[in-house]
């Protein structure tokens, strides 16, 4: 808490720290040439004073906008309320840096590259957040041919070696979240635990069905696995096709809480469904859902981007996969 009376100022900052001017300024945009202790300590006097650095002053004097680009794409089954979440917490994980997020729509992808390219000639932005990865994404390519720094939340699907990556990006395991859920509702005693997910190809869909075979083993077999697009009546149709051909399922786990609420019109409340988001929905209805820490994933995002700093870094490499947790209700 700062318990001066005034903004607190860069000589406020160089007092309490003991250091000089240039030094606290060396830590807020170089920070990678000042010593650790002396890193340490300044920024733990912006912090107790509650230091906020003056943007446009900053601006002028690298000559950046301070402004990341992220497309706000349109809102897909119940899931949409995910993409409110993680832009919530990267505007606060970007203000936090004395970044400001720049929302921007487009009609496909083509449309979305024409918008980064006004954005670029423009300096409208330092870099990108790109979202919903999939396979042949030709973002990614575009930006790196132009060195132009971003982030993906979202694996580069369909590369031989995703870890080695020419681009940074950040990912929640849901093959780990899959496997979770089915390996809890299988120690309960439930053998035929099924599979709802999307058509493949799809990196997601494909990773949680990967957990959900991982943990079934076995037991796991084709009849027990069902896609359709991810739509509830296309979910309550494709699981009530299957019950009424004879498929028996003691148990669902879905890719998304979308496919998880029409999985529960059609099996009723008392066999369990997994779903996939924790949505709002999930959460009314008492549906059981696997939840992504989109506040870890926004600031990883952030740093990766970011480094120790306060601006954009060149384009760089490197990844977080974060651990999701399974949310049970009754």
């Amino acid at each position: 808490m700062n318990p001066m009376s005034h903004p607190a100022t860069v000589a406020d900052v160089a007092l309490a720290a003991g250091v000089s001017r240039q030094t606290v300024s060396n830590v807020l945009n170089r920070p990678e040439v000042v010593r650790p202790d002396t890193l340490a300590r300044v920024t733990a006097a912006i912090q107790d004073l509650g230091y906020r650095p003056h943007a446009s002053a900053r601006r002028l004097r690298t000559q950046q906008s301070s402004t990341l680009g992220v497309r706000l794409e349109p809102v897909h089954g119940i899931s949409g309320a995910v993409l409110d979440r993680f832009l919530h917490a990267l505007v606060e994980s970007a203000d936090e840096r004395g970044m400001r997020i720049l929302l921007f729509t487009a009609t496909d992808i083509d449309d979305e590259l024409d918008h980064m390219e006004r954005l670029v000639e423009g300096s409208d932005v330092d870099g990108f957040v790109l979202s919903s990865t999939f396979h042949g994404d030709p973002r990614a390519a575009w930006l790196g041919s132009r060195g132009i720094p971003f982030v993906t939340f979202g694996r580069p699907w369909g590369l031989p070696d995703m870890d080695a990556a020419p681009h940074p990006w950040v990912d929640v395991d849901g093959r780990a979240g899959l496997h979770d859920a089915t390996a809890h509702l299988v120690e309960r005693g439930l053998d035929r635990v099924g599979f709802l997910g999307w058509p493949s190809p799809s990196g997601q869909g494909d990773e949680r069905r990967r957990g959900w075979q991982a943990a079934m083993g076995a037991r796991g077999s084709a009849d027990l696995v069902l896609t359709c697009h991810d739509d509830v009546t296309a979910a309550t149709r494709t699981v009530a096709t299957a019950i009424e051909a004879g498929t028996h399922f003691d148990a669902l786990v879905c890719a998304s809480d979308t496919l998880a609420l029409g999985a529960r019109f059609a099996l009723g409340p008392d066999v369990p469904v997994v779903g996939y988001d924790d949505t709002p929905v999930a959460e009314a209805l008492g549906i059981s859902s696997v939840e992504q820490p989109l506040v870890a994933v926004a600031s990883a995002a952030v740093e990766l981007l970011m480094g120790a700093g306060r601006t954009v870094l060149p384009a760089s490499t490197g990844h977080r996969l974060l651990a999701p947790e399974v949310v049970w209700r009754a």
